[in-house]
């Protein structure tokens, strides 16, 4: 009964990176070509609370019921599967982390930007494509992730 609660968990905190992952990704993405400061800073504030509630959980119960599922079963963290596993996670974190950082920033200055009656400045399109651009190393890992947890190459 315990592997298949772990298990579950698991999955579901997979399903969740990989979800929000995308649908943040596909939102900032939609509101930043609108170029409107307003839309970009309401859908900002949502992508950075969904960020929080959603990715931080995952991130924390993903180490968590792996290790747990590791050991249940038996199976060495040094198994080549899982030791690449972590260190993809690892990599999706070094990613991660600071489009956190930058998404806080660029929900900030849409936000000034709004409060001026300005267009968003030259600061926040920068931001913009580093985040844009950290996405798709941190994206390939999570996907690859699964694929090792589905397939278990020896």
């Amino acid at each position: 009964m315990i592997y298949f609660v772990l298990k579950f968990l698991h999955i579901i905190g997979a399903a969740v990176l990989l979800g929000t992952g995308a649908g943040i990704a596909f939102f900032m993405l939609v509101a930043h070509r609108t170029g409107n400061a307003m839309t970009v800073a309401a859908v900002a504030r949502i992508v950075v609370l969904a960020d929080f509630v959603f990715t931080t959980t995952a991130v924390i119960v993903q180490p968590i019921t792996g290790i747990a599922l590791a050991w249940h079963v038996g199976y060495s963290l040094w198994d080549r599967w899982i030791f690449w596993s972590i260190i993809l996670y690892l990599v999706t974190g070094a990613f991660w982390l600071p489009v956190v950082w930058m998404q806080m920033e660029m929900r900030n200055i849409a936000k000034q930007a709004v409060v001026k009656g300005e267009p968003l400045p030259a600061r926040y399109h920068k931001l913009f494509w580093t985040w844009f651009c950290f996405g798709f190393p941190a994206f390939a890992a999570v996907l690859a992730i699964i694929w090792l947890m589905i397939t278990r190459p020896a």
